[in-house]
């Protein structure tokens, strides 16, 4: 959801998204699908990846969804410290609770909080 929000909002750049324990292949969560299609956003082709050295080292910013995430990143990859993010980081450091395995109104929740602290990066960014 992250990433098709993201690039939503900022098509000059380009956005992606990898997991730190990726069920590699996997669609995008039905329930994911069909929110961002609400939003005009098709994510159906999404395939899950695993984050990697090179999109680690191609990036410019790192979001992440909760604090143990950001850790895990950062004991993975040296060197991203100050490139590693919560979504949530303008919305005074809020996690955002991943909603895999949950029904749509965790989902709902999970993409309303990453569209409020998107927004918050978007207008960072564009300072």
């Amino acid at each position: 959801m992250g990433e098709g929000l993201l690039q939503m909002m900022l098509p000059e750049l380009k956005v992606s998204s990898a997991g730190i324990f990726a069920m590699v292949g996997y669609p995008a969560a039905p329930h994911s699908i069909n929110l961002m299609m609400e939003k005009g956003i098709d994510i159906s082709n999404h395939l899950a990846r695993q984050i990697d050295r090179q999109m680690v080292s191609e990036a410019d910013l790192i979001l992440t969804m909760e604090h143990p995430h950001n850790k895990k990143i950062q004991s993975m990859f040296l060197g991203t410290t100050g490139k590693v993010h919560l979504i949530g980081k303008w919305l005074d450091n809020r996690e955002i609770s991943d909603p895999v395995g949950k029904d749509e109104r965790a989902f709902r929740i999970a993409m309303e909080n990453i569209e409020k602290g998107l927004n918050l990066w978007v207008e960072q960014i564009k300072k």
